[in-house]
């Protein structure tokens, strides 16, 4: 009796295995590669669909009113009432849909018996469809019949179902882009004008001035000047961001030093009167300058020239940036 080894059995067990694993792996890289084929199509059309969603260009062919034709091509657009087909020389034709349109499958390989009915709304792009009718006068195809195959409208739906959701997505996307361009050059116009503002917070434009006039060594205001300020107050009154700047002078009569101080007490009387009588906030006033005999406007020469130099000048400035950067007008900003 010969007794085999256990040693030799599990051998045997071995090699069976390698010639099994030999045995299948054509099976194993057949079924690898119709799974790839299979896979491929679907990952290959969406990268499509992304790519291609831009409308076709149409050059719509007319048809002659009242001839009887029949088309076959592709859906290439859908309206409402209509759709544009192309056949396969490339040429476009507008098909009307009415309400005594006939939409139907046709029945079985032959086209023999009876096809299945479909609503109007059922006609997508790119369905491959036949259609007779007649021209009408604005070039149109008016539909009479619309017939497909079953297999085309099966592939129509899911071509529709891939694409349509991309397409939204990409409109919808196209929109966000639109209003991010819209606030961006909002956003540019903002920071240009700011900037301009903030150059301009240092300039000054002067909207109101007025110069009064005093008497010989008297820093005391005369009716007439004060007529002049009242008027002057009201415009400051009704501006914003606004400073008032004032400036005293004198004439060559007395010593020099004596003509600083006349002239800045009459600058100080101008301030005073203003802040006291039309409530002028002191803030509002920029540090009154006695300029003495230093800026003369007239001869001292004569009486009438030494009249005109004892004066004290009122100006209403306007800060420029902030003036710019104000809308609406303000009364009585204080």
């Amino acid at each position: 009796m010969i007794r085999c080894n256990p040693c030799c059995k599990g051998g045997g067990e071995k090699n069976m295995n390698v010639n099994e694993i030999k045995r299948l792996r054509p099976i194993a890289l057949v079924c690898g590669l119709a799974l790839f084929l299979a896979t491929a199509p679907m990952v290959f059309a969406q990268q499509t669909v992304a790519k291609n969603t831009i409308k076709p260009t149409l050059k719509i062919q007319s048809v002659p009113n009242g001839a009887k034709v029949r088309f076959r091509g592709v859906v290439i657009t859908r309206d409402a009432d209509t759709f544009t087909m192309r056949d396969r020389n490339r040429t476009d034709y507008e098909v009307l849909l009415t309400g005594n349109t006939s939409v139907k499958s046709n029945g079985g390989v032959l086209r023999l018996g009876f096809g299945r009915k479909y609503p109007v709304a059922d006609i997508l792009r790119g369905l491959i469809v036949e259609v007779e009718g007649r021209g009408n006068s604005q070039g149109q195809l008016v539909a009479d019949k619309v017939r497909f195959n079953e297999s085309d409208m099966r592939a129509a739906i899911t071509s529709d179902t891939r694409v349509t959701p991309v397409e939204e997505n990409q409109e919808r996307l196209s929109g966000q882009m639109d209003e991010l361009a819209t606030i961006a050059a909002e956003t540019r116009n903002e920071v240009r004008a700011n900037s301009e503002r903030i150059g301009s917070l240092d300039d000054y434009d002067v909207q109101e001035s007025a110069t009064v006039n005093f008497r010989l060594n008297s820093a005391v205001l005369l009716p007439e000047a004060k007529q002049k300020l009242d008027a002057l107050a009201q415009k400051a009154l009704s501006a914003k961001f606004y400073m008032i700047e004032v400036g005293g002078h004198a004439d060559s009569t007395g010593n020099e030093a004596r003509n600083f101080v006349l002239s800045r007490q009459r600058a100080e009387a101008v301030i005073q009167y203003l802040a006291i009588t039309h409530k002028i906030p002191v803030r509002r006033f920029v540090t009154p300058m006695g300029y003495g005999e230093t800026e003369s406007v007239a001869d001292n020469k004569s009486a009438s020239g030494r009249a005109q130099n004892r004066r004290v000048e009122v100006k209403v400035l306007l800060n420029r940036g902030m003036s710019q950067g104000s809308s609406t007008p303000s009364a009585a900003k204080q």
